[in-house]
């Protein structure tokens, strides 16, 4: 069984080159990090609770997964996630190639289409045709990082055709997992994804979503599914269930408490560890 972690990397809290290399010790498989641009005056979460202080600072996602690269050797990279829509499809696919370049082949970019409507806005993006948008650039994105000469023409992704290196070490490509809960986020990893990154999936939904997916022909899809940290019952299920990485979010944390966090989840998880 793989373990993850997501969170928040801020500056404040522990560094990105300590906590991959804490994560590796410990022998978590893969780190997920959080990307926010910037947090638009008045924001709050969609039921309207105020915004915890970490939507304020995250790092740049793709930096910090290089310091993170930088201490490691086998950890897996993933944004977790990166907010596609509000994205320069070009520039995304050169950070996205050039960090599998400098770590080895091993990115994983998960991907999703974002809750802030107003910091969508603010990239110039209508928040109504995000999902339209996002199915453009993660094709885009495969045209890119596949062929020397690139071209597309869509109806929110369009380019002449251009040359773009470096290109992913893995191949065709990294990874893709879809964030997300809803039905559109699930008919998105059947057309695009490799892997399905939902903040949270019951137990009982799992064989229901492998034949789902079966049916369209997707057998090869990775569930990796968010788990409470402290629910040993939670982990228990969804490992039965048939799960393939069971990732653990926490906001941001300090480095001593960062530290003493993913002891604990290392102890819980001992039993289940590949």
């Amino acid at each position: 069984m793989k373990f993850g972690f997501s969170t928040f990397v801020t500056d404040e809290g522990i560094r990105p080159d300590v906590l991959g290399r804490a994560l590796e010790e410990r022998g978590f498989d893969a780190v997920f990090l959080a990307e926010h641009s910037h947090i638009p005056r008045g924001s709050t979460f969609p039921g309207g609770e105020e915004l915890t202080r970490d939507y304020y600072r995250t790092l740049d996602p793709f930096v910090a997964l290089t310091a993170a690269a930088t201490s490691t050797t086998n950890l897996l990279l993933g944004t977790g996630i990166a907010l596609l829509p509000q994205r320069d499809v070009i520039h995304t696919a050169k950070e996205v190639a050039t960090l599998d370049l400098l770590s080895g082949g091993r990115v994983i970019f998960a991907v999703g289409v974002g809750w802030n409507l107003g910091e969508i806005r603010n990239h110039g993006v209508d928040p109504h045709t995000r999902g339209r948008r996002m199915d453009e650039q993660l094709a885009a994105l495969k045209v890119i990082w596949t062929q020397d000469e690139a071209e597309f023409h869509g109806e929110h992704v369009r380019f002449d055709p251009i040359h773009m290196w470096p290109k992913p070490v893995q191949r065709p490509h990294p990874p893709i997992y879809i964030g997300g809960n809803s039905a559109a986020a699930r008919e998105r990893v059947a057309a695009h994804g490799d892997g399905w990154f939902p903040t949270e999936l019951a137990p009982e939904k799992i064989p229901g979503v492998r034949e789902w997916l079966a049916e369209r022909g997707r057998t090869d899809v990775v569930l990796n599914v968010v788990v409470p940290q402290n629910d040993p019952a939670a982990l228990e299920a969804h490992i039965e269930a048939g799960v393939d990485r069971v990732t653990f979010h926490s906001g941001w944390l300090t480095e001593a408490d960062a530290l003493r966090k993913l002891d604990e989840l290392a102890a819980l998880t001992e039993r289940y560890r590949d």
